[in-house]
């Protein structure tokens, strides 16, 4: 049972900070400062490894093409032994998992929604551990989130009105940074999420579902991190997000199941134990009469 294993799903990275490491998704931003986007992902490992590194208490000289660093050290090491926890972006390509494997990050797979990231995320954490194995190192998957897009009400049909609120909004936002709006990353439309089921704008039943199915894609992970897409109103999306707390969470992280044997067994006992409870109720009263010397049928009555 998916109860039984997924328990990190708000426990063991429950308040936990992360540093998190990406090369940049808009290649505006790069632009803006006067960067070539093509350089992005090498400037970023470049980074990573003299990051890691000073933060391991080492003493770094380095130069490269946009930066020069002088026996540079940090003179306050991390409040968290041994660092702070790190967290690398993998989308499609294999770059992320390679560098999660080869310093010993956490894995945030941003891409779940899109086909191509969907189908990428188990070769990515193969790469990863592959990679890590090389180091002498092992993946653990409860530092592997998966991103994916989550609205939930009371019905499927309420939900679906909540999200039109802003979805409209954002798709022209999307159109607005890419040609293929929300396409870009696997959302099309609100009825393509529920279709392809990389996500869920329904129930907390849906979202089960949805969560089940990158489980059994995966083989296990430590985290689901929801999209902030805006497209409910504040009250709408706060009430999802307590419907998931609610409902969903407590599937996953197993706290149900221990009240639900409980029941089930009490459930199975029932006869048993009435018949237990009426015996010594009757017991009890049957010896105050007989010691006052007074005759009273203590049987329980059924009335028609």
């Amino acid at each position: 049972m998916l109860a039984d294993r997924m328990v990190q799903l708000d426990h063991q990275t429950r308040g936990r900070a992360m540093f998190g490491i990406g090369p940049g998704l808009l290649a505006s931003d790069a632009m803006m400062l006067g960067i070539d986007p093509d350089t992005q992902r090498d400037r970023m490992e470049e980074s990573l490894d003299v990051i890691t590194r000073l933060m391991a208490g080492e003493v770094v000289s380095r130069r490269s093409d946009w930066f020069t660093l002088e026996n540079d050290r940090l003179h306050l090491r991390p409040y968290t032994h041994p660092r702070p926890h790190i967290s690398i972006a993998s989308a499609v390509t294999p770059n992320g998992g390679r560098l999660a494997g080869r310093y010993g990050l956490g894995m945030l797979s941003v891409a779940v929604s899109n086909a191509l990231g969907y189908d990428a995320l188990d070769l990515n954490w193969r790469i990863a551990n592959d990679v890590a194995a090389e180091q002498g190192r092992t993946m653990d998957r409860s530092d592997w989130r998966l991103l994916a897009p989550f609205h939930i009400a009371e019905t499927r049909e309420k939900a679906v009105e909540n999200v039109k609120w802003g979805f409209d909004k954002w798709q022209d936002y999307a159109y607005a940074i890419n040609p293929l709006g929300g396409q870009a990353i696997g959302i099309a439309s609100i009825e393509a999420i529920n279709a392809e089921q990389r996500g869920a704008i329904g129930t907390p039943d849906d979202a089960v579902a949805v969560l089940q199915k990158f489980w059994d894609k995966t083989g296990g992970f430590g985290c689901i991190m929801l999209l902030a897409h805006d497209w409910a109103d504040w009250e709408a999306t706060k009430r999802s997000y307590e419907l998931f707390a609610r409902y969903v969470m407590p599937k996953f992280a197993g706290r149900n199941r221990p009240r639900n044997e409980s029941m089930e067994w009490m459930r199975e006992n029932r006869e048993e134990f009435s018949g237990k409870s009426h015996g010594a109720t009757k017991k009890v009263i049957d010896k105050y009469f007989a010691d006052q010397d007074i005759a009273f049928d203590a049987t329980p009555k059924v009335q028609a």
